[in-house]
């Protein structure tokens, strides 16, 4: 296996599992009331919410909905076409080697 080869199939299913995990931070909002500090809500809380703080700096809630975890979702998914997609950065460099 490859570098690139490696990178292909370590790179894919994280940018996957953030972006799944960000879907369900956005489902997250609509019920204000789940605990993000208990099971099973912390799951999803722990590993976005690093990702959240810095964006929300500079992305105030929109009319008190706070839209970073789509903006999140978005840079998810876009890097993941870029460097993935069928005609992806890494992909074009899998299929020359």
């Amino acid at each position: 296996m490859t570098g690139v080869n490696f990178t292909v199939w370590t790179l894919g299913p994280l940018l996957g599992v953030m972006t799944f995990l960000f879907i369900f931070r956005i489902v997250l909002t609509w019920y204000p009331q789940a605990d993000l500090n208990k099971l099973p809500f912390n799951l999803i809380a722990w590993p976005t919410e690093p990702f959240l703080v810095p964006l929300r700096k500079l992305v105030p809630p929109i009319g008190g909905v706070d839209i970073t975890p789509i903006i999140w979702v978005g840079i998810f998914s876009l890097l993941r076409e870029i460097l993935l997609g069928q005609q992806g950065l890494i992909t074009m460099m899998s299929h020359t080697s």
